[in-house]
């Protein structure tokens, strides 16, 4: 937001301020300066010029000596190739030593022979826009009006010496995107008194409801319209001064009626529209939602297709306008307008900012609305648009205005405690001091009831800690002492689950691993790719509201998918192996309404120099730094995504914990991987609820251990693991180790069976175990390996 403080003086007055003085109080006030700029900078020694004579050049068809009073004690002489220069015109002169735009310096010489001290200049070489002009120059030197002051600076005949203060305003501060606005700013920064002036105007005669008519259909998108009539008016252009204001803002001026709705735009921060009322079909207005499909010309001639989810404003026949968006090109003012309808209006933020990102236009009044603006500030500016008809003499007024509410919510109220707001900010503060900000900030106290009540324009104060902030910008956050923290403070170290996350990525990490992180919305197709059935829980999926696009519109319930990509996406980068990893979450709807349940999981992937007892000596190893005992592996083969022959779910004390496996060759083909790729999905929090965190040292014991060997012949199909099992149940706590030898098939062995040999080592901690114990121990284990496995002793 742009602010000339020439315009601030109007409602407030800080004499004696330098801009910098300003921009760095304000900025402390909590209304960040990015930048002071003057508009004139750039122009020096350009003064207003008298040509007394003009005779052409002696050696030269096209340059003339000119003669040129410039307000000294004698002319000076000025060579010029201007087509246009002739005596009598006042013009601007850059004298010698002046500045132009770009750096340029002018300097007094010789031109063909005959010395020049300077230079009468156009408005293209002083960077002076048309607009600022108010008309368009001839061709050549510029040429002023006979008014002008000889040897004045040209820069104030331009409104030039004005310091223009940028401002950076927040989102959450539509208040401040206004002159009035930021004028009140100041008036409390400073300390200054601050006053708006009430709109004055006369009226015609008349009365509007005979020439317009106003309904609001949808009155949830719209709070409030405001309908005004100028009759008789004339288009033409905006006086100088308003010209220069609108220039200095970066606001082109058109013509008097839409400079006067943008200069209202800028002065009060409400927008405004006029329709030529010519173009009002059925002389009505319609505040209406648009049809599915309905199309409308904008004033940039850009034709824009509308949903039912868009507000318009619309006669009886089309729409004319895009709320709070741009007007129609169907109802533009023209050179013959002679009657206007004011248009000032409150509407829905998000809808306003929906609809200007939806037909790919972001325009002064769309960027206003979406902050959401105060719907007791129409009036006003419609008002003021009114005054200034009156005042550039460009219309009349017709008597009345329509005004038509539509739902507005109640006003805010907040407790007023000093107490705790001194408490808040470490401060002592007193009460009338407070008050004294408020009632800058146009803040309404009730001290009998302790209550606050913030201003309609401003919809960032909610809570006591807002109050609080309004407080503290105004007392000075340097005036704030510095105070040690107070109370309990944390140490600062990580939770439990933060602990296990760190243990898990470095047992990882040391296994040659490399940490990731995806994306947790991902594609539809992912499940698609992966083989996943219709009916198959993991596609009841979140649907993103407003995604970025289809390939992040839903949240994933798996993280496989995110991890193929991953592999693939290494693979066809030509890496000639891959060890990945990541701890991320996985998204499972809940019941209707309420916050998906965000499952925290340790996905494992790697392809290349790999197989199946790698990813699964992986998985050994983290159960192993985090001491889960009862762990056990079960082939499955039903899983879609993994080999149904190199796969295997995983469960600890019965309870399921995850799957690891080699990727289904389909679905390796479905994600463009050409190499064998192996995979694990772990539950987290199963894996968080078996990890003994509280592990005890156990002194070796100085009893001595007794060995057995045997081996024994089984069905083939029969796992290695269950064969332990059942040694592990059989032995009890008196098995200290037992080690897998041999497993053999061959001509000594019978069709469909193996031969396995295990060594076991049985201990007591507290005594010497006989040679018989170990035998019945030894005879139970062949006993059990019998009844449960059919196996036999070899």
């Amino acid at each position: 937001m742009n602010l000339p403080m020439s315009w601030l003086s109007d409602y407030t007055h800080i004499s004696g301020v330098t801009p910098k003085e300003y921009a760095d109080k304000m900025t402390m006030s909590g209304s960040k300066v990015e930048g002071v700029k003057n508009l004139g900078a750039e122009l020096d020694k350009i003064v207003v010029g008298k040509v007394l004579s003009c005779q052409m050049h002696p050696d030269s068809d096209h340059l003339h000596i000119c003669m040129v009073d410039v307000g000294e004690a004698e002319p000076i002489q000025i060579v010029c190739g201007a087509p246009n220069v002739a005596q009598g015109q006042k013009v601007p002169v850059a004298l010698n030593g002046a500045t132009l735009p770009g750096g340029i310096k002018i300097k007094k010489g010789k031109l063909r022979g005959v010395e020049s001290n300077g230079m009468i200049c156009s408005s293209d070489e002083m960077g002076i826009d048309n607009s600022r002009l108010g008309y368009e120059p001839e061709y050549g030197i510029l040429v002023l009006d006979e008014n002008a002051e000889i040897g004045s600076d040209v820069k104030d005949l331009f409104g030039l010496n004005e310091n223009v203060v940028e401002f950076e305003i927040t989102s959450n501060r539509p208040d401040c995107f206004s002159i009035i606005g930021l004028a009140r700013e100041t008036a409390a920064t400073f300390k200054k008194p601050f006053n708006i002036p009430v709109p004055k105007f006369s009226e015609n005669g008349g009365d509007i409801n005979d020439l317009i008519k106003i309904e609001i259909a949808d009155k949830d998108k719209c709070k409030r319209y405001c309908g005004r009539v100028v009759q008789n008016v004339k288009i033409g252009p905006s006086p100088k001064w308003m010209r220069e204001r609108l220039e200095a803002c970066g606001v082109r001026a058109i013509n008097n009626i839409v400079d006067i709705t943008n200069y209202v735009l800028l002065e009060y921060g409400q927008p405004m529209h006029a329709f030529d009322i010519r173009d009002i079909s059925g002389g009505k207005i319609r505040v209406r939602r648009a049809g599915e499909g309905e199309k409308i010309k904008t004033l940039d001639e850009q034709e824009r297709k509308l949903t039912s989810d868009d507000l318009v404003i619309a006669d009886s026949d089309r729409a004319i306008a895009i709320a709070g968006v741009m007007g129609g090109f169907n109802s533009e003012i023209k050179e013959d307008t002679t009657t206007v309808v004011f248009e000032s209006a409150t509407f829905d933020a998000s809808s306003i900012r929906l609809t200007a990102q939806r037909v790919g236009l972001r325009t002064e009044a769309s960027s206003r609305y979406e902050k959401g603006l105060d719907y007791n500030n129409t009036v006003p500016a419609i008002e003021r648009a009114c005054a200034l008809v009156e005042e550039l003499g460009c219309g009349e007024n017709v008597c009345g205005m329509i005004d038509v509410m539509g739902n507005v919510g109640e006003p805010v109220s907040i407790k007023f405690r000093p107490d705790k707001i001194n408490a808040f900010l470490g401060t002592d503060i007193s009460t009338d001091d407070m008050r004294a900000v408020f009632s800058a900030l146009e803040i309404g106290v009730d001290m009998e009831k302790m209550m606050l009540y913030p201003p309609s324009f401003r919809p960032d104060l909610l809570a006591e800690a807002d109050i609080a902030e309004e407080v503290a910008r105004f007392y000075g956050y340097d005036k704030i002492p510095t105070t040690l923290m107070s109370g309990a403070t944390t140490s600062g170290l990580k939770t439990p689950v933060q602990k296990l996350e760190s243990e898990i990525a470095d047992v990882l990490t040391s296994q040659g691993m490399y940490e990731i992180y995806t994306y947790t919305f991902q594609s539809p197709s992912v499940l698609d790719k992966m083989n996943i059935s219709p009916d198959s829980p993991l596609r009841n999926r979140v649907r993103i509201t407003n995604p970025l696009g289809e390939d992040t519109s839903v949240m994933r319930t798996t993280m496989a998918g995110s991890m193929l990509e991953t592999l693939s996406r290494n693979y066809n980068y030509r890496n000639k192996s891959a060890r990945l990893f990541e701890l991320g979450r996985v998204y499972i709807p809940t019941t209707e309404g309420e916050l998906p349940d965000e499952k925290p999981t340790l996905m494992l992937g790697m392809y290349g120099n790999t197989d199946f007892y790698d990813i699964k000596g992986v998985c050994e190893e983290i159960f192993e730094r985090l001491h889960i005992d009862n762990v056990e592996y079960e082939r499955v083969s039903d899983n879609p995504v993994y080999h149904p022959g190199r796969a295997a779910v995983i469960t600890i004390n019965g309870r399921y914990i995850g799957i690891i496996g080699e990727v289904h060759p389909s679905v390796a083909r479905a994600f463009e991987l050409g190499a064998r790729a192996y995979m694990g999905e772990l539950d987290f929090r199963a894996i968080y609820k078996s990890a003994k965190r509280d592990v005890k040292y156990t002194p070796l014991t100085k009893f001595p251990s007794v060995t057995r060997d045997f081996s024994i012949v089984i069905d083939k199909l029969v796992p290695v693991a269950n064969i332990e099992k059942v040694i592990r149940k059989a032995s009890g706590k008196l098995l200290a180790r037992l080690e897998l030898g041999d497993v053999y098939e061959g001509a000594q062995i019978p069709n469909g069976k193996k031969s396995v040999m295990y060594k076991a080592e049985f201990k007591a901690a507290d005594r010497s175990l006989t040679g018989a114990e170990a035998d019945n121990i030894h005879r139970k284990i062949v006993d059990n390996l019998a009844s449960e496995l059919n196996a036999e002793l070899r």
